[in-house]
């Protein structure tokens, strides 16, 4: 054991998961790669759990931050007007599509989701909420209540009376030959059961993740959502887009995951890759969602000026470099070679993905752990977990390159590889 990781276990907690036996330390980056404290350098297929979305020391960024260092001010809070706060807000609100929309910044997308949770419950004075089955929206009270992963539930006490649907769970047998139409029909039926049986009166909203993260990179079929809005709707029911993994262009075919299923939410919740680093989460609704709180509210760090800057140059830089299509290119390239390699390795179950946000699925947890250890000694990060801890996700940076996408796959399937033969071999 490394003299740090004895440090880390005597002064952190046992449930801070740290990946690899042998745990490594980052200390530097550039571009789409980093380095270990032992000089070895990576292809970052992880990207910071989706959060260095345009990889590292991005000089726009870089100097954004340091001008606003510049001037003394690094914190004033929201009792004061915030340029960079008002700036990022326009352009969010104008890119979400909700109309009339506001924007309220938090610190992480927990903080995030907790938000548009208090505003669909006091707006439908109900604690009634719909999430699905697998989701995960945070580690905080009220979002663990929504979250349908037990591996990430401490305990069954919440402030939210949720009910759990289907949509991203086609795994299971009875689903498992139905067409898109046909399971987009089973999960609207079952919606509907589930109002008329499980809940009583009003239900608030239903909180919804386009690609689950946590849950592995699993989804609902292009679609759902749209059939799903069109049954919340008959009852008033609010819809809410955890984006926290899926906006700003990752998924390829749409710049927020929910617009693949050709509809626009009431709120949309963000967080991770667009500080590109730096602490900063939000909401974004409809102005009379977000107007009709009647208690005075801020947030001391929301909105500060360091995390608008890395923010306002990160966006800024994803648009202007069409990182959008970027990531349908890449991303491209490296599902359809995952998808080739699939069909003559047993121990690959399911290959899933948009754009830059693709999973490989192993038959047993050891397997992807052995994932995670051979990829790391030919110099990729990559992520795992799923509901049952056997997906691989991967989300490397929207900057990656083709030629460090074709590096990257070889990586992965060489890996693949290894564990097939050690399968056969077992």
């Amino acid at each position: 054991m490394s003299e740090l990781l004895a440090r880390h276990r005597a002064v952190m907690p046992n449930w801070l998961a740290l990946n690899y036996n042998e745990p490594i330390e980052i200390v530097g980056g550039k571009g789409n790669r980093v380095v270990d404290a032992d000089g070895k350098s990576y292809l970052d297929f992880f990207a910071g759990i989706l959060t260095n979305m345009i990889g590292y020391d991005v000089p726009e960024v870089r100097e954004a931050v340091e001008r606003q260092l510049a001037t003394g001010v690094v914190h004033t809070s929201t009792v004061y007007l915030l340029r960079g706060q008002i700036e990022l807000a326009e352009k969010i609100a104008r890119l979400s599509g909700i109309p009339d929309a506001k924007v309220f910044f938090t610190n992480s997308g927990t903080e995030a989701n907790e938000t548009a949770l208090l505003l669909a419950t006091y707006a439908r004075k109900s604690d009634q909420v719909l999430a699905m089955r697998q989701s995960y929206h945070g580690r905080s009270f009220g979002a663990i209540g929504v979250t349908s992963n037990r591996a990430w539930k401490n305990n069954s006490l919440s402030p939210l009376n949720a009910h759990f649907l289907h949509g991203a769970d086609r795994h299971l047998a009875q689903f498992r030959g139905l067409s898109d139409a046909e399971y987009i029909q089973v999960c609207v039926d079952d919606l509907r059961h589930v109002l008329a049986t499980a809940v009583a009166g009003d239900v608030a909203a239903l909180i919804a993740e386009p690609i689950q993260g946590v849950g592995g990179f699993t989804m609902a079929p292009d679609g759902l959502f749209a059939a799903y809005k069109e049954v919340l709707d008959e009852q008033g029911i609010l819809l809410i887009s955890d984006e926290v993994q899926t906006g700003w262009g990752r998924t390829g075919s749409a710049f927020f995951g929910i617009q693949n299923h050709g509809v626009t939410p009431d709120m949309m919740t963000f967080a991770k890759g667009l500080g590109n680093g730096f602490a900063v989460g939000g909401v974004v609704a409809r102005g009379d969602l977000m107007d009709a709180l009647p208690a005075v509210g801020l947030a001391t760090f929301g909105g500060n000026p360091i995390s608008m800057a890395a923010a306002n140059a990160t966006l800024d830089y994803v648009l202007d470099h069409d990182l959008q299509a970027n990531a349908a290119r890449t991303g491209a390239l490296i599902t359809d070679g995952l998808r080739a390699a699939a069909e003559r390795l047993r121990v690959v179950k399911d290959v899933r993905g948009k754009g830059l946000m693709f999973a490989v699925e192993l038959e047993t947890p050891a397997q992807a752990a052995r994932f995670m250890e051979e990829t790391k000694r030919a110099g990729l990060l990559a992520g795992k977990g799923g509901l049952y801890g056997t997906a691989i996700r991967m989300a490397p940076p929207l900057t990656l390159t083709m030629d460090e996408a074709a590096e990257g796959l070889g990586i992965i399937v060489h890996a693949l590889e290894v564990i097939n033969a050690e399968a056969a071999a077992q």
